[in-house]
């Protein structure tokens, strides 16, 4: 594992990718966003962009714009 630190706090790992398509989330990692054993991670991918594991609650507070809170009833617009 290989760590970059950059402005503001910014930090950079590199992982190597398991026979069976499997990463470590590096300790420090793990430790900063508070990952736990058995925790549920949102994988967001883009084929130009590349991948992105958002915070949960980050990804809750945009669902929550969007769609006006939990249990909101659809209106039937796209």
């Amino acid at each position: 594992m290989t760590l970059t630190q950059g402005p503001g706090g910014l930090r950079a790992w590199s992982v190597t990718v398991g026979t069976k398509g499997q990463i470590v989330i590096p300790k420090e990692a793990r430790e900063m966003f508070g990952i736990e054993p058995g925790a549920t991670l949102l994988l967001l991918g883009d084929p130009v962009r590349g991948i992105a594991i958002p915070p949960r609650d980050a990804v809750a507070a945009l669902h929550t714009q969007i769609f006006g809170g939990e249990g909101a009833e659809p209106d039937g617009n796209a």
